[in-house]
C-alpha cells in the first residue's frame, strides 16, 4: 500500500488552500517519516494560477476520492505473459509464484487473455486430438523448450507442423502404412524407421534418448525438408510432454475478461468478485496496462489514506470519501466546524489572517527556512486572504511573517500585489458559473443551509453587464441546493467594501444583519471584506436569534 500523507485545502480552492497545502507539504516533508503530497481539490482560480506561474510551481494533483482504491493496495505485482509461450514454461511460472492465474498480453501490455490453473487441467484432461499442434501453431522453440530438446535440422521455412502426432513403436512395414507426410513422430535409434520417416516426408522427427542420426540420414532429411530434434526423454515422456509445448493463447481465456483499473474504487469491485467467483483479476494501470493481479485476500485491510486538512475543518468542504480516512492533522484559521475524528489528532487553530501564517509559523518555530518557491507562495496566500494586510482578519502575526518570507522569497509585497490582485481579479473571460464558484462556500446555521460566494475585482462596474444572469444563476443554485440564502460579495480591494447580491426564502436576514435595505436584490457593505468575520458571524448572530424567537 503507498505510504503517503495527502495534504489538501477545501473545495473550490482559493490561493490559501492551494499556498498552504504546498507548504505544508514541504514541512512535513523535512520532518517526517512518511511522504507528504500536497493536492487540490479543484482547478486553481486565476489568481492562484497567477501565483504558482511566478514561482514556477506546477499546480497540485487533482485528489478526487480519499476512499480506498484497487491501486492502494498491496496486489500481486505480477508480470505478464507473451500468447506465444508454452504451457510447461506458464506452468512453471505459476509453480514457483505459487499464482493460480495469469494475464497474457500483446505486444503493448494490453490484455487479451487470461490463463489459470483449470485452463490447464482442462488441457490434459480433456484434449486428446493428435493435430493438436497444428491447431495451435506451435513453435519449434517452443518443443524444444518443453522436451528440453537440441535441433538437428531444420527446414529453410518455419516448419508447418500440420499433421498428427505419432509414436513409432511398430515394425517399419506397419509404420508405413500409418505415417503420413507432415506428420510428428516420435521414434529411438533404428535406422530403418527414421529413414522410412523420412521419405514419407513428415514435419518432425523427434528422437528419444538422445538417439544420434547418421549423417546420409540427416543429409536426407534436410534434402526432404524434415525437421529432426533430439531429446533426452523416452518415447512415453515424450509423448506427454510434447502437448505441454502448446502456446498458451490456444487454451488462456479470452472472452468478456474482468480486469479492473488502479482508479477503481475497493467497494465497487467486492460485489463483481462475489457474482464472478474468479481467483485473482487482473489490475490495470491509468494507461490500461498490465500491472498485476488482485484477488479477494487483497482485500482484507484496515488500511486507510491519511490526510491532513488545511484551510478547512467542515466536512462539506472537503475531500470525497472523508469518512473513510485517516485524518491525522488540521491546521487552519477558520471556526471549528463539524469534523469528527476516531483518535486524537495534532489540531492547530489560530485566530490570524491566512492559514499559510500558521505553515511559515511551522517552519519558523522549528528552525527551518523553507524553500525560496515554498516561501513565494506563502507570502503571495497571506497577501491574498489579508488583502495586502488591510483585512479586518489581519494580525500583527501575518505581517510579521509576511515580511519574513518576503526576503526569503525576493519579493516586494506590494509590487507583487498589485500585479496579484490585476490578474485574478478580471472576469473577462470568465462563465457565470466560474465566477460564482470561485470561491463559494456553504455553511448550516442553525439547520438553515447557505451559500456565500467572494469575488475580489478591481472592476465592479465591469460586473454589471452580467449581473440579472449571475441573479439567475444564484436562484438557480438555491432551489438545486436547498439554500435558503445564497449571497454573492463583489469585494473592491481598493475601495474596501462589497456589493452583496442576494437570493434566497430567506435573505431578509441580510438586511437585518447588517441594517441595510436590499434593493433588486443588492445592497453596498462599506468597509466589508471579509467573508468569515464580517458576513458570517452577524449571519450567525440573526438566525440564532430568530431561531430563538
Amino acid at each position: 500500500m503507498k505510504d503517503l500523507i495527502y495534504v489538501t485545502g477545501h473545495r473550490n480552492p482559493d490561493s490559501d488552500s492551494i499556498c498552504a497545502a504546498i507548504g505544508y507539504a514541504e514541512f512535513k516533508n523535512k520532518t517526517g517519516s512518511i511522504k507528504a503530497q500536497a493536492v487540490r481539490l479543484g482547478e486553481p482560480n486565476r489568481e492562484t494560477q497567477f501565483i504558482l506561474d511566478y514561482f514556477g510551481v506546477p499546480k497540485p494533483p487533482l485528489l478526487e476520492t480519499v476512499k480506498l482504491q484497487v491501486g492502494d493496495l498491496n496486489i500481486d505485482k505480477i508480470h505478464p505473459i507473451a500468447p506465444d509461450i508454452s504451457l510447461k514454461m506458464a506452468w512453471n511460472i505459476m509453480k514457483s509464484n505459487n499464482l493460480k492465474s495469469l494475464p497474457v498480453v500483446d505486444d503493448n501490455d494490453y490484455l487479451i487473455g487470461i490463463l489459470s490453473v483449470s485452463s490447464l487441467t482442462t488441457n490434459f484432461m480433456d484434449i486428446w486430438d493428435n493435430t493438436i499442434l497444428s491447431k495451435s501453431n506451435a513453435s519449434i522453440d517452443n518443443i524444444l523448450d518443453t522436451l528440453s530438446g537440441v535441433l538437428i535440422t531444420e527446414c529453410n521455412t518455419p516448419p508447418d507442423f500440420r499433421g498428427k502426432i505419432l509414436v513409432a513403436d511398430m515394425e517399419p512395414s506397419k509404420l508405413k502404412d500409418v505415417v503420413e507426410m507432415g506428420d510428428i513422430v516420435i521414434v529411438g535409434d533404428r535406422d530403418e524407421a527414421q529413414s522410412l520417416l523420412i521419405d514419407k516426408k513428415i514435419s518432425l522427427m523427434i528422437l528419444a534418448f538422445s538417439h544420434e542420426i547418421s549423417p546420409e540420414l540427416k543429409e536426407k532429411a534436410e534434402a526432404n525438408g524434415v525437421t529432426i530434434i533430439s531429446t533426452p526423454h523416452d518415447t512415453f515422456t515424450a509423448s506427454r510432454l510434447i502437448v505441454q509445448s502448446i502456446p498458451v493463447k490456444h487454451v488462456m481465456a479470452k472472452g468478456n475478461l474482468i480486469a479492473f483499473s488502479v482508479e477503481e474504487l475497493v467497494e465497487d469491485i467486492k460485489d463483481i468478485m462475489i457474482q464472478t467467483r474468479y481467483r485473482s483479476y487482473p489490475v490495470l494501470d491509468e494507461s490500461n496496462k498490465v500491472i498485476g493481479m488482485i484477488s479477494r485476500y487483497h482485500l482484507i485491510s484496515n488500511h486507510k489514506k491519511k490526510v491532513i486538512q488545511v484551510d478547512h475543518n467542515e466536512r462539506s468542504q472537503s475531500v470525497h470519501g472523508l469518512e473513510d480516512a485517516e485524518i491525522i492533522e488540521i491546521i487552519d484559521h477558520h471556526r471549528v466546524a463539524d469534523i469528527q475524528t476516531l483518535t486524537p489528532i495534532y489540531f492547530r487553530n489560530e485566530p490570524v489572517g491566512s492559514t499559510s501564517t500558521i505553515v511559515a509559523s511551522c517552519f519558523f518555530e522549528n528552525g527551518i527556512r523553507p524553500s525560496k518557491q515554498a516561501a513565494g507562495l506563502l507570502a503571495a496566500a497571506i497577501i491574498s486572504d489579508t488583502l495586502l494586510l488591510k483585512s479586518p482578519t489581519t494580525t500583527p502575526k501575518d505581517a510579521m511573517i509576511l515580511k519574513r518570507l518576503c526576503d526569503i522569497a525576493h519579493i516586494d509585497s506590494d509590487e507583487f500585489a498589485q500585479e496579484m490582485f490585476k490578474a485574478g481579479t478580471s472576469l473577462k473571460g470568465k462563465t457565470i458559473e466560474e465566477i460564482f464558484h470561485q470561491d463559494f462556500k456553504t455553511f448550516t446555521i442553525e439547520d438553515v443551509k447557505i451559500g456565500v460566494a467572494q469575488v475580489y475585482t478591481m472592476d465592479r462596474e465591469g460586473f454589471m453587464p452580467i449581473k440579472d444572469d449571475m441573479l439567475n444563476y444564484m436562484e438557480k443554485k438555491s432551489k438545486d441546493a436547498g439554500l435558503k440564502v445564497v449571497l454573492l460579495m463583489l469585494t473592491d480591494i481598493l475601495n474596501k467594501g462589497s456589493q452583496i447580491y442576494a437570493v434566497g426564502s430567506k435573505k431578509d436576514v441580510i438586511e437585518k444583519a447588517f441594517g441595510v435595505t436590499i434593493k433588486d436584490n443588492s445592497s453596498y457593505l462599506p468597509g466589508v471584506v471579509s467573508r468569515k468575520k464580517q458576513i458570517i458571524p452577524p449571519l450567525t448572530a440573526e438566525i440564532t436569534l430568530h431561531k430563538k424567537n
